[in-house]
């Protein structure tokens, strides 16, 4: 490029830097570029304004109702931003069952007052918004089998207690410090709290005995206790927590997934009567050596990535004759970081022929 050339450009550049910089600094009710510097700005470079053949425009609140009927049963409103209940027309829809207003600005449920026979509603999903507080007007719907406040900014469980036939309750990613006012909800099946800032599994657990799953992951958790109860209980997840040391386990007869990864665990135990257990999963811990496990005959995958193992007797000692051993995790162990060429031919070797997959990939891709 020429020095005229660069010159030019630089001086054109400098041009359009001051215009933009002089728009920057309007008036703040003042949206856009005025239609003047746009002209401008055409003309001395040459650029063109292409409108949006498909512009996205938001319907409001009170539009993504009209068009329903009044008896419709099921009312499905995700990402429109929606922020006001009372613009919904909540009142006239009197067969509702289903009601879903997942990642939406909402920071009150207060607006649900006006759902007329609120025992018809059977599942509410209020996922990813602003709220901050559980609307007392929730225990009003008797018949909920499925609430998800999940990613919100919920601190305290409250007006829950007359939800007695509800299944599944989900609140993950909230601001949640205790586990409290569940007890009456005798039917709940599946409760999901990870995610939050619980730091103890409190007595509420107690009273919950149909718990058949029961999600913990992400919080501030030091110890097992309070499980005592929970006879049903197929799947429990306390991943990324702080527990130290695998106890109070003993009357989880039905449990078959079993999630402690990202824990401070450094030793395989307490699980003796977990003779119905599917899955173990002790990814990112400090454990050294493989014991406790020979008994469990249904186990079906073992996790166990970025530990201390070193020994692939051990393995061999531990695994090698559980009948239905399909899938290992060892990456990140000595036993993989130590002879990575050999690794995987070693383990088949040490393990049962039901093995199929190790480390995500099928033996027989090797």
């Amino acid at each position: 490029m020429s020095d005229e050339k660069a010159d030019k450009s630089i001086q054109s550049e400098a041009e359009m830097a001051e215009i933009m910089s002089s728009d920057d600094q309007e008036a703040p009710e003042q949206r856009g570029m005025p239609p003047t510097q746009v002209e401008e700005l055409q003309e001395k470079f040459g650029m063109q304004t292409i409108d949006d053949p498909n512009p996205e425009v938001l319907p409001s609140d009170r539009e993504l109702t009209e068009g329903l009927p009044d008896d419709v049963q099921y009312i499905d409103l995700i990402q429109y931003k929606i922020r006001d209940l009372d613009a919904l027309g909540l009142e006239r829809f009197h067969s509702l069952e289903s009601l879903v207003l997942r990642d939406n600005l909402l920071e009150s449920a207060n607006g649900l007052k006006k759902l007329p026979n609120k025992e018809k509603l059977e599942e509410l999903d209020l996922y990813d918004n602003r709220i901050k507080h559980i609307s007392k007007h929730i225990n009003e719907f008797t018949n909920l089998t499925t609430l998800d406040l999940s990613f919100n900014n919920i601190k305290n469980i409250k007006h829950l207690e007359a939800l007695t036939k509800l299944e599944n309750l989900y609140f993950v990613q909230n601001r949640i410090k205790e586990i409290r006012n569940l007890e009456t909800l005798k039917n709940l099946k599946n409760l999901e709290l990870g995610g939050n800032r619980i730091e103890v599994i409190s007595e509420t657990l107690l009273h919950l005995p149909s718990i058949e799953q029961l999600w913990l992951g992400k919080n501030m958790i030091s110890k097992f206790e309070n499980l005592q109860n929970l006879k049903r209980l197929r799947v429990l997840s306390i991943q990324s927590n702080k527990i130290t040391k695998i106890e109070n386990l003993d009357h989880l007869e039905s449990l078959e997934e079993l999630y402690l990864s990202h824990n401070k665990l450094t030793k395989l135990e307490g699980l003796d009567n977990l003779h119905k257990l599917m899955v173990l999963d002790v990814t990112a811990n400090q454990i050294s050596k493989l014991e406790n496990l020979s008994h469990l005959t249904e186990l079906t995958d073992f996790w166990c990535s970025y530990n201390k193992i070193d020994s692939f007797d051990n393995v061999r000692e531990q695994l090698g004759h559980l009948p239905n051993l399909d899938t290992v995790y060892f990456e990140g162990n000595p036993i993989q970081l130590n002879a990575p060429a050999l690794y995987r031919t070693k383990l088949k070797l040490n393990l049962g022929k039901s093995l199929q997959k190790i480390d995500a990939m099928y033996i027989n891709q090797a």
